[in-house]
């Protein structure tokens, strides 16, 4: 089985596989091409590369990544490193750029930010300038690259914590190949840790608090489920003070979501 996560998309998807194989991907890409996404499943050991692989790529600052976009997906970090970049809080920071919804199959809240005008810019793109280039979304630095993680056997009974990170380079359709790269070069131009401990986690909670929600819809009241979500929605997102460090705030935040759905009252029948 493959469980694909395109941060860059707007929807979870599924296939099968015969080597049960777990991947989950994080790719700067649009949500209208699917077909563009079963390819990547489909092809994924033949696009595979290596931290130290080189691979050509230089940026012109065209703005095409910017623009036609609807599906720039960020993660908890990501918010909370742009709100400190400009000097906001997490609600504030939303509130002004962000819009979520449910995510068709991980059924988890999902942030994106909410595009601009007819061209559907990035709202953070200032004369076609990143105006949190220093800050900016994990997907966009990593931009063509994108990752995963492959469990064999059961996901369930495999924590993603022990699993490895692995790379793929994506034809970005933009740019030249004036400069030649290696993945790990490239990621530490970032900031990306090679050992991403938070997207470990992030992959980790989006998979246990989703089969929990999946496992409740359409057997509690709707008005539960959207108080759960919002729940959870407020706590990954936005419960977070400045001054102290993400990540341990994150992994208290969620191990209390964690603890709190023990209690969720799933009923064994329909709908109550």
């Amino acid at each position: 089985m493959f469980q694909i996560e395109m941060f860059g998309t707007n929807q979870d998807m599924r296939s099968q596989r015969g080597d049960k194989t777990i991947w989950r991907l994080g790719i700067f890409w649009r949500e209208t091409m699917d077909n563009r996404i079963k390819e990547i499943v489909e092809n994924f050991d033949q696009i595979k590369i290596g931290l130290d692989d080189p691979f050509k790529f230089h940026c012109t600052m065209c703005g095409k990544c910017c623009i036609n976009r609807e599906d720039i997906l960020l993660t908890p970090r990501d918010i909370y490193n742009m709100s400190k970049e400009l000097g906001m809080r997490p609600g504030d920071f939303f509130h002004a750029y962000c819009e979520y919804y449910i995510g068709s199959n991980s059924r988890m809240p999902i942030v994106r930010l909410k595009p601009r005008g007819f061209v559907q810019r990035c709202p953070l793109l200032k004369d076609r300038k990143c105006s949190v280039h220093k800050a900016k979304p994990v997907v966009c630095a990593m931009f063509p690259i994108g990752r995963g993680i492959r469990t064999e056997g059961d996901v369930e009974k495999n924590p993603l914590s022990e699993c490895e990170i692995e790379y793929i380079f994506n034809d970005p359709g933009c740019g030249d190949n004036s400069e030649t790269h290696t993945v790990r070069e490239w990621l530490t131009e970032f900031g990306i840790s090679i050992d991403d401990k938070f997207f470990l986690k992030w992959s980790n909670i989006i998979r246990e608090l989703g089969a929990v929600f999946r496992k409740a819809e359409g057997k509690v009241k709707n008005s539960l489920m959207e108080n759960v979500w919002t729940l959870t929605f407020v706590k990954l997102y936005l419960a977070y003070d400045m001054e102290k460090d993400f990540l341990p705030q994150f992994e208290d935040n969620s191990e209390d979501l964690l603890a709190l759905m023990q209690f969720m009252p799933i009923p064994k029948g329909g709908k109550k």
